[in-house]
């Protein structure tokens, strides 16, 4: 059995954002991002999803929805055809009591639907209007599509990654998206601050894939500008600070080491009886050693291969000396330190039993984000939702007419491992 700390949902916990209701009309990893992070904190997130279905969903596992699991707990779906007039009626009559729509379609589609931020201001003048796209509402690029991996391309970010004779490296994940995710989330409560504190009007958050992931980057802009050089990828080393890499143990295993201080720089060098380095001019600084970054890594990776990675860890450990593992999902979920933290925690889910995900980041001394609710199925609380907006016999009429999906059942899985 899991060693990782079991949670059940409490429908009835609330967290800070209690009250802020979000309309997310959002598709794949940046909207669902963002909107997880408000919902984590109590907002009441309603996911607008087409008759499909977000295509989230389509991210399957095993035929699992294991993105869609882990980012669309805390919020509630209702299941609209998009292609309707009633229901984009629909869409603006929840905007009228809301705080907060997301969408992350192409720029200009919001308008062609009827839902423009004109219109949805002129039915509720305090709504953010929080905008996704590739490339921004503005600029020669704005009607091109633009998934995060074109991002992580165009910003600059691959040219950076990998090693200097090979291709250059995409990211593994969703870098571009988790970060215009979390921008978004901090954008989204500054103008509902500005509303709320400042008694200000509700605005528009442009926000693209693009410029998040620029600003990963730091002043790779301003070093060219200096330098006139474009900065070469390293790999593993770091081009501010050395002894900086992964080394391979004597187990075939991998340790990562990093010394961003010189004291800390002088620390490795005792503990591995080298002590000497520290006073030879090659090496007793950092910028001097950068000078010489492939002697360094040859002293300090022998050091390491003739160790075990458990042996490694202990030796580093003993001597304070900054150093890791390099884990994969098969450490993180039986690793001591991530149990005890409860940074993986097992959430209930109908499906499976129960899941494994991240837990809710980040964490509150007093007013901590909760688990209300499992990621929803598709439509699954359309009912709740729209008897509340329009009544019974209206809503019993929009399921008859097809423009209101109803809830789908939970299809159990079996021979999943829980």
């Amino acid at each position: 059995m899991s060693a990782l700390h079991r949670k059940k949902f409490d429908p009835s916990s609330a967290g800070p954002l209690k009250g802020v209701k979000v309309i997310d009309l959002s598709r794949l990893v940046a909207g669902n991002m963002m909107t997880l992070q408000l919902g984590d904190f109590g907002a009441d997130v309603i996911k607008v999803e087409p008759a499909a279905g977000d295509t989230l969903r389509a991210f399957k596992i095993l035929g699992i929805e294991t993105y869609w699991k882990t980012y669309a707990r805390n919020k509630r779906s209702i299941c609209l055809d998009l292609r309707r007039a009633e229901s984009i009626e629909l869409v603006l009559k929840l905007a009228e009591s809301a705080d907060v729509l997301v969408e992350s379609f192409r720029p200009g589609v919001l308008e062609a639907m009827g839902l423009s931020p004109a219109v949805l201001h002129a039915r509720n003048p305090a709504l953010v209007v929080a905008r996704i796209s590739g490339w921004g509402q503005t600029g020669p690029y704005s009607s091109k599509p633009g998934f995060g991996t074109l991002v992580e391309g165009y910003s600059g970010f691959a040219a950076m990654n990998g090693f200097a004779d090979r291709e250059p490296v995409l990211p593994p994940m969703f870098l571009a998206d988790m970060a215009t995710g979390i921008y978004g989330a901090s954008a989204v409560m500054m103008a509902l601050w500005h509303v709320r504190v400042n008694a200000g009007p509700g605005q528009v958050v442009d926000i693209s894939l693009f410029e998040p992931t620029l600003s990963l980057l730091g002043p790779q802009v301003a070093n060219y500008r200096l330098t006139g050089k474009v900065k070469v990828r390293t790999g593993s080393r770091s081009s501010t600070t050395t002894p900086r890499n992964a080394y391979r143990t004597a187990d075939d295993k991998w340790l990562c080491l990093s010394t961003s201080t010189q004291s800390m720089a002088a620390r490795l060098f005792r503990a591995i009886g080298r002590d000497d380095l520290n006073h030879d001019p090659r090496y007793a600084s950092n910028m001097a050693r950068l000078s010489h970054v492939a002697d360094i890594d040859a002293i300090v990776g022998s050091f390491i291969a003739e160790k075990t990675l458990a042996e490694n860890r202990a030796f580093f450990d003993k001597a304070e000396v900054t150093t890791g593992p390099i884990y994969d999902a098969s450490h993180l979920e039986v690793d001591p330190f991530v149990i005890e933290r409860e940074s993986i925690i097992e959430l209930e889910d109908e499906e499976l039993g129960y899941v494994p995900m991240h837990n809710i980041v980040p964490r509150l001394a007093v007013s901590p984000g909760t688990f209300r609710m499992p990621a929803p199925t598709k439509g699954q609380h359309s009912e709740e939702v729209l008897v509340a907006l329009v009544g019974e016999a209206a809503y019993a009429a929009l399921v008859e007419q097809g423009i209101v999906v109803t809830a789908e059942p939970v299809q159990i899985v079996s021979g999943v491992p829980a």
